[in-house]
């Protein structure tokens, strides 16, 4: 009467969920590209580079705006866009130094800890090639016989 999960007409569970992120997965050449740039989409979602880019705009868009609001505030005599020139420097302002403020206390720790935990690796990674080069050729010596 029924047949298993794996009948006909039903769609594949992951099927569903990529169509459902916008994957046409019957179009063979959307397929194609996104085996040919499988590299830059782990990437970018395994990545910072999401985050480095939503920092960079938000520090763009704070330094326009403080611009702006300065800019506006020099020159605004009455009080309601005095208000708006007031609100878009601070807020400028706050966004800008909100975004240094993350870099310094955030990604730039963070990158100097991968560096130091890619030189031990590296350093540790020497003493096992040295210690396997010792062990070859102390096993080597074991057979050739010692003058005294």
């Amino acid at each position: 009467m029924t047949e298993g999960s794996g009948a006909k007409g039903d769609p594949q569970p992951l099927t569903d969920e990529a169509r459902a992120l916008g994957i046409d997965v019957d179009d063979p050449g959307a397929l194609a590209w996104m085996e040919k740039h499988l590299p830059e989409v782990r990437g970018w979602a395994s990545g910072q580079r999401p985050q480095y880019w939503i920092l960079g705009i938000g520090f763009v868009m704070g330094l326009a705006a403080h611009v702006g609001g300065y800019l506006l505030r020099s020159s605004v005599t009455t009080e309601p866009l005095g208000l708006v020139a007031d609100l878009l420097y601070s807020l400028g302002f706050a966004l800008w130094t909100g975004v240094v403020l993350v870099f310094f206390v955030q990604i730039w720790p963070e990158a100097k800890r991968r560096q130091i935990r890619r030189s031990l690796e590296a350093y540790e990674a020497a003493l096992r090639e040295k210690a396997r080069a010792g062990g070859d050729q102390a096993s080597g010596d074991d057979q050739a016989p010692t003058a005294r």
